[in-house]
């Protein structure tokens, strides 16, 4: 695993955690696509613009490409070796992005671009559960997709729940 990508069902789902954790494992330098997505107070960077900070950072040998961004999977998941995939239930996730706003109000998290201090609204809960479902079954069938495109070189490693991500540590 020299190219990762951590993805995951929905916001809260832990990939910039995980992400995290896994980079400092594997000594790996980890990319979180928000910090490219968004610029200084919430300002979507171009789509141009985007998709050219993932060319810069797909085109490197070793990395962990932390986030979903359907906009420019194209870009990444031909470079990627591995997609893991966390997979929590809809209720943990939201509780999650609740708990991490609370945690984080009036601050920008490291996973995040600079003067974008945390923030919820409706919006985005509106989000998060009108695309959880689909974003399953889409998953689901980017994963198969993936792996037939490359075959045994491209891996996808699920993880389902708490216990699974906190297992894949210690194994």
């Amino acid at each position: 695993m020299k190219r990762i990508m951590v993805m995951g069902v929905s916001a809260g789902a832990g990939k910039s955690t995980f992400a995290r954790k896994l980079g400092e494992k594997l000594d790996i330098d980890v990319y979180h696509l928000d910090a490219y997505f968004w610029k200084p107070n919430w300002v979507q960077a171009s789509t141009e613009e985007f998709r050219e900070s993932n060319r810069k950072i797909a085109d490197q040998d070793k990395w962990i490409i932390e986030g979903n961004y359907s906009t420019t999977y194209d870009i990444r998941a031909p470079r990627a070796d591995t997609i893991i995939y966390l997979e929590l239930p809809l209720i943990i996730c939201l509780y999650r992005v609740v708990k991490r706003w609370l945690t984080n109000i009036g601050n920008t998290r490291p996973d995040m671009g600079p003067g974008c201090t945390e923030k919820l609204d409706y919006q985005f809960i509106k989000f998060i559960v009108t695309t959880y479902h689909k974003r399953k079954k889409k998953m689901r069938t980017r994963f198969r997709e993936f792996q037939s495109a490359g075959g045994p070189s491209k891996k996808v490693i699920v993880l389902r729940g708490r216990k699974a991500i906190q297992e894949y540590f210690t194994n």
